[in-house]
């Protein structure tokens, strides 16, 4: 395993440690990372991504006239392109810590920072997500914007959603990014996935249909976070996909609120190719900085600070609007 040039003190071998190790407590956490197109951003080349997809033809009705051969077509694409970002954060040791502490602080600052670059890249991830256009709204009223926002998610409004993807052509989810630190995909029985906050987990077990992934057989869950299956959809609940407080309807039928209106709750549906993004994996992509405690300088000459932190390159980017569908509901108040 190759890594990049990093910032630090430390010989290689630690380096690709506190690289192996950050990666290993970011993996169990993304989870919206894992179902996108993935395209690695090459070294020395530009900020700029550019995701290529070639335009369907037009189905063909017209007969062949005898000993005529038709117009030959010629294959078009779509560009769409993102600007990368930079990300990053660093939490300080003092030469105190390293020489008084019990714990294993260097490890836990790791294991921390890990998680933390995990859930930077899911909420940047997520914002982008939950502001696609093919929306749907669920409400007693037929809402037809998030201000009528008042009920939980319906089966008929599940089949709502996929009746559009499946009418745009939509494929299912059939792969992931597989859960090793280089880039490859691995296989899912074929569905389509919808993401949401961990408060939705009640509504969608009592909806008609759910199946619990301790009841799926011989199918693999995809995800820790999966709850269950509705029919076609696969359900992955996180924390971190956070919702619209506050932004619902007055009238609160039963729904939970942080303030005066519902609040409301995302889910994202996504098919194949919807979106796509630059993942957390692979030699490089996650670069630690550790810096131990003594290390004299001259902004520290008496080497009484150590540092560790991490940084990445990230963009997303919704690929295809019309082979992902958000649907904006409340969730059922249990107190």
């Amino acid at each position: 395993m190759t890594v990049a040039t990093t910032y630090s003190d430390i010989g290689q071998r630690t380096t690709v440690w506190a690289e192996g190790k950050m990666l290993e407590h970011a993996e169990p956490i993304l989870v919206l990372d894992k179902f996108g197109d993935t395209k690695p951003l090459p070294k020395n080349k530009s900020d700029t991504i550019v995701f290529r997809r070639p335009v369907p033809y037009t189905v063909t009705t017209a007969q062949l006239v005898e000993g005529v051969t038709p117009a030959p077509k010629s294959i078009s694409y779509v560009d769409v392109s993102v600007q990368m970002g930079q990300y990053g954060d660093l939490f300080e040791i003092s030469d105190r810590v390293g020489d008084f502490a019990e714990d294993p602080v260097l490890a836990n600052a790791t294991m921390l920072l890990g998680e933390q670059a995990a859930e930077t890249k899911e909420v940047i991830l997520w914002g982008v997500l939950r502001a696609g256009t093919n929306v749907f709204y669920s409400g007693t009223a037929s809402p037809t914007a998030r201000t009528g926002v008042n009920d939980t998610l319906t089966l008929n409004l599940q089949r709502a959603v996929v009746r559009s993807l499946n009418a745009q052509r939509a494929k299912k989810i059939t792969s992931m990014v597989g859960a090793s630190p280089k880039f490859g995909t691995e296989p899912v029985a074929a569905s389509y996935v919808a993401f949401g906050h961990t408060d939705l987990e009640q509504d969608i077990r009592d909806m008609d249909g759910f199946t619990p992934t301790e009841k799926y057989g011989n199918v693999s869950p995809i995800s820790p976070y999966e709850l269950g299956k509705v029919e076609t959809v696969r359900y992955i609940l996180s924390p971190v996909l956070a919702p619209f407080l506050d932004s619902g309807s007055t009238t609160l039928n039963g729904m939970v609120t942080s303030g005066t209106k519902v609040d409301v709750y995302p889910i994202v549906y996504i098919a194949k190719n919807a979106y796509g993004t630059v993942p957390l994996k692979g030699a490089g992509s996650l670069n630690p900085v550790v810096i131990n405690p003594g290390t004299i300088s001259k902004s520290d000459p008496l080497g009484q600070r150590g540092y560790v932190g991490w940084k990445f390159y990230y963009a997303a980017l919704i690929l295809n609007e019309a082979w992902m569908s958000r649907v904006e509901v409340g969730v059922t108040d249990l107190a």
